[in-house]
């Protein structure tokens, strides 16, 4: 499909190169490979830069705050997050290494840009380049504890919790401690109901911990926050150092 968004200037190329943890890695080959056809989109919040079924033709790396969502729809017209994407990884052809139907929708969920690059000049890259094909290889790996993490967190461990963690992994891939989200588009993010989610909030915030004004929530006490969470959060961060690191070649 054709993404959304608007496409702005070229110094963002360079702040993409920089902003997002994978394309971080790159040395100058592996930037020259893909830089000639890159593009950078900046995407607001509830666009579908992917839906379920469609032929994935992009890949898009988040930045600047930027985060994307990989929800799964179910009977009854309700669909819930597996996965949240931002500077620290990418949608989109990543794991399927090739041109394949998507399984999820992804749905922008916090607003701002992200670099495209067609997925086939991605795979001729990543067959030229062994950092590339290790990188992504790697981050596949990464996404997928993720997901299997989300399962086994929304399964066994309360609302509070939970919520607490997916704030925490909002303000790691947001630039700042103000996140553009709804209580509505939180409650579906986590598969309750809004009242639920109303009821989480409040008890987040007469604690300290976030105060919340209609549409943005804002994280007050981040270390609060993080004694809030379920373990899954550490869990998820630390399984991400040892895959991949800050250099894309991990712990292991």
């Amino acid at each position: 499909m054709d993404l959304p968004g608007e496409t702005i200037g070229e110094p963002s190329l360079a702040a993409a190169f920089t902003g997002n943890r994978l394309l971080a890695t790159l040395g100058e080959s592996d930037r020259a490979r893909l830089s000639p056809h890159a593009r950078i989109l900046t995407l607001t919040s509830g666009e579908a830069v992917l839906r379920s079924g469609e032929t994935v033709q992009q890949s898009l790396f988040p930045f600047d705050g930027c985060m994307i969502s990989l929800q799964r729809e179910l009977v009854g017209c309700r669909s819930v997050e597996v996965a949240a994407i931002g500077r620290e990884g990418a949608v989109g052809g990543i794991i399927s290494c090739g041109k394949a139907p998507a399984f999820t929708n992804a749905v922008v969920q916090l607003p701002g840009p992200a670099l495209v690059v067609p997925l086939e000049v991605l795979e001729d890259a990543k067959s030229e380049s062994p950092h590339l094909k290790n990188l992504f290889c790697r981050y596949s790996d990464a996404l997928l504890a993720q997901v299997m993490q989300s399962v086994a967190c929304n399964a066994f461990h309360p609302i509070e919790a939970r919520a607490a963690r997916w704030l925490l992994h909002a303000q790691d891939r947001a630039a700042g401690d103000r996140l553009a989200l709804t209580q509505e588009s939180l409650a579906g993010l986590l598969g309750v109901q809004r009242t639920t989610v109303n009821a989480v909030a409040r008890v987040l915030q007469e604690q300290g911990l976030i105060a919340y004004r209609r549409g943005a929530i804002q994280v007050i006490d981040r270390p609060g926050l993080l004694r809030a969470s379920c373990d899954c959060y550490r869990a998820v961060e630390d399984h991400f150092q040892a895959v991949l690191g800050d250099d894309g070649r991990g712990k292991v």
